[in-house]
């Protein structure tokens, strides 16, 4: 893309794109650590200036102050040279009346209600959905003895149980994952998908709200406080986007690792000890959602060597934290991944931290599926050698682009088509 009007090349600022990123991000990290610190000058595609917080202790400071780094793009001190056809827009995003764009009271508003929705769902039902939906997918491809993980199943199966969870069709299920697949991509084609997924948004909104029902778009219909259409539809669109492509990667990383180290070969034996973590390595070592946009400087201040004007973004580096070299020592001997330590920033942390309930439901849909694959087809391999695997292209999120495999041919147990 070319440099905006007004913009220009940042001195000394390391680009966040480029094939490093999805190739060997640890290495990535690694150069930044040595040659920048923890709090890294960074440039976004279109010459936009950010600091990238890489270091463990300085992200928890970030993520610890929502006064003075409040998630309030509005302080943006960039909007005059955005244009409106800007690629990462719809990750940045804009003032909007949403729990992922507002700050202080007006986020903890908008936080009660999602909150205490997402609260409200049946973990038990939940679990059954999901192996109700993983076998139909399984039995999509269980005949041929080969599938791709990924587009056929870890990508499917997270949009289709939100859609359960939300009350959508599943008809609207797969134009959904190909919507939010655009946007995190970030590419030309984000506008259009954030407009499609508006559009989506908007329909289920007026069905929830002419047939209330027990899904969570009713649960936060009946909330006592509130809202207007636009809210609701801004947070139904919070919630979906967050919990669809981190939760794929997270699905799709873990079967990954499982496939290709040693450690869990237990697991694919018909184990289940080794699930969980090898699903809590993945959290530490190749977080789903590698850097997240971010917050903004609410006056000028100091962080770790540099000066932090006041208005400047700060992207949430939470992958590199995680893999911060001076905290991981202190975790365990030699740095060594922290085995049942969930001190990782994976969901990010503090007031604008994903809430607690969705990451039980993230958990539940990625060891659910995990669990009906290892059952379904314990024998699988990968169809590949493991160096040829290929990340998708994103600094800002990291998932599998194929995850293809092969294994015994069995019958569909289901029926589905």
């Amino acid at each position: 893309m070319s440099t905006p009007t007004g913009a220009c090349p940042i001195t000394g600022a390391v680009p966040l794109s480029g094939p490093e990123f999805h190739i060997e991000p640890h290495e990535v990290y690694r150069r930044m650590r040595r040659d920048h610190g923890p709090v890294v000058r960074a440039e976004l595609p279109g010459g936009f200036p950010a600091w990238l917080i890489i270091g463990y202790r300085e992200l928890h400071q970030v993520t610890s102050d929502p006064l003075l780094f409040p998630r309030d793009v509005s302080l943006w001190n960039q909007w005059g040279k955005v244009p409106d056809d800007w690629p990462l827009l719809p990750m940045v995003g804009r003032p909007m009346p949403s729990i992922y764009y507002t700050a202080g009271a007006e986020h903890r508003r908008h936080l009660a209600m999602v909150e205490s929705a997402l609260d409200a769902v049946d973990h038990f039902e939940l679990r059954r959905a999901c192996e109700e939906i993983a076998d139909r997918l399984v039995d999509r491809f269980c005949g041929r003895g080969s599938a791709d993980l990924m587009a056929e199943f870890a990508v499917m199966l997270p949009v289709l149980a939100l859609a359960r969870i939300l009350g959508l069709p599943d008809t609207d299920a797969a134009d959904l994952a190909l919507v939010m697949k655009l946007l995190a991509d970030g590419g030309a084609d984000a506008q259009a998908g954030h407009a499609r997924f508006a559009e989506h948004m908007a329909r289920l909104l007026a069905a929830k709200k002419a047939r209330p029902g027990g899904d969570l778009v009713s649960l936060m219909l009946a909330d006592a406080e509130p809202f207007t259409d636009e809210e609701y539809m801004m947070d139904l669109m919070a919630i979906a986007a967050a919990g669809h492509l981190p939760t794929a990667d997270w699905l799709g990383s873990s079967m990954r690792l499982m496939l290709t180290d040693d450690r869990f070969a237990n697991a694919l034996g018909g184990g289940r000890r080794s699930v969980g973590e090898a699903m809590s390595e993945v959290l530490w070592e190749e977080s789903p959602t590698s850097i997240l946009s971010g917050r903004w400087a609410a006056r000028d201040t100091r962080l770790a060597d540099q000066t932090i004007r006041a208005g400047d973004m700060l992207l949430l580096g939470l992958a590199a934290a995680n893999l911060d070299p001076h905290v991981r020592q202190s975790f365990t001997d030699g740095g060594s991944v922290p085995t049942g330590n969930n001190a990782h920033f994976a969901f990010s942390y503090g007031e604008y931290r994903c809430p607690f309930p969705a990451q039980q439901i993230a958990e539940i849909i990625s060891r659910t599926g995990i669990e009906v694959l290892l059952d379904r087809l314990p024998d699988m391999d990968l169809a590949v050698p493991a160096d040829q695997l290929t990340r998708r292209p994103s600094p800002f999120l990291r998932g599998m682009s194929a995850l293809p495999v092969r294994f015994t041919p069995v019958r569909p147990v289901g029926g589905f088509s």
